[in-house]
C-alpha cells in the first residue's frame, strides 16, 4: 500500500474543462473532477504519449488530444483506440479541501 500525497485543492478543479496536470513521487498524473468526484489517471496516452490533463472530458471518459484515444476516467480502461491498452489508475481521497493521491 503506498502513501497519499496532497497534489491540489478541489478549489483548483472547479469549472475545469478538462484534468489538471499534477505530479507526484516523480509520476505525471492527471487528476479530474467529475461532477465532485475526483480521479486520477497516468497522464500520458501509451499510443504516442498525449497530455491526458489535456484531453476533453465527455461524460466519464477522457479523449486523448492528440489522436483521438478514449479512456475511462475512473478506472485507466481504453474505451476507444488507437490505444491498445489502458492507463494506471490513482486512488484519490479529499481531506478537507486538499485532493491527494495515493503513490
Amino acid at each position: 500500500m503506498g502513501q497519499f500525497v496532497k497534489v491540489c485543492t478541489t478549489a483548483e478543479l472547479e469549472g475545469l474543462p478538462c484534468g489538471k496536470l499534477v505530479e507526484a513521487a516523480g509520476q505525471a498524473i492527471a487528476v479530474f473532477n467529475l461532477s465532485g468526484s475526483y480521479h486520477a489517471i497516468e497522464n500520458l496516452c501509451p499510443h504516442r504519449g498525449g497530455p491526458l490533463s489535456q484531453g476533453q472530458v465527455e461524460g466519464g471518459e477522457v479523449v486523448c488530444p492528440f489522436h483521438g484515444s478514449r479512456f475511462d476516467i475512473r478506472t485507466g480502461e481504453v474505451k476507444a483506440p488507437p490505444a491498445g491498452q489502458g492507463v494506471r489508475s490513482f486512488q484519490v481521497r479529499v481531506e478537507g479541501g486538499d485532493v491527494e493521491v495515493e503513490v
